[in-house]
């Protein structure tokens, strides 16, 4: 007997909602100063040491920097340089057709003219 659609998706849906909450209701075991064989004046040397040197900050971290991405920068120029000719095409169209449109009581160079009924 196939499930439906609509029961198949509610199905997806809960396992969906019941994975996620569980990957988050994992969480990291605190350090336990318990466990190791360290004295009491360790521990306490331990917890009274600053958790960051501040002063000697530049020294020990290295910032990583990522490579310039010029796979992406040729692509963005291949995808403008392919649309540039359709995009000057349309603009030169656009000003032309806006440019003989009676705007303003201006009267077109085309229409014919009305006589003065004088």
């Amino acid at each position: 007997m196939p499930m439906s659609f609509a029961r198949a998706s509610r199905l997806l849906a809960v396992l969906a909602l019941v994975s996620g909450g569980a990957s988050l209701a994992q969480h990291r075991q605190l350090q336990s100063f318990q466990r190791d064989g360290t004295t009491q004046q360790e521990r306490d040397a331990l917890r009274s040491r600053p958790k960051y040197n501040v002063n000697e900050y530049g020294k020990d971290i290295k910032i990583k920097q990522d490579p310039i991405p010029w796979k992406a920068i040729g692509l963005a120029v291949i995808c403008f340089s392919v649309a540039a000719p359709f995009a000057w095409r349309t603009y030169k169209r656009t000003t032309k057709e806006m440019s003989e449109a009676n705007v303003f009581g201006v009267q077109r160079g085309d229409a014919a003219v009305e006589p003065d009924p004088e």
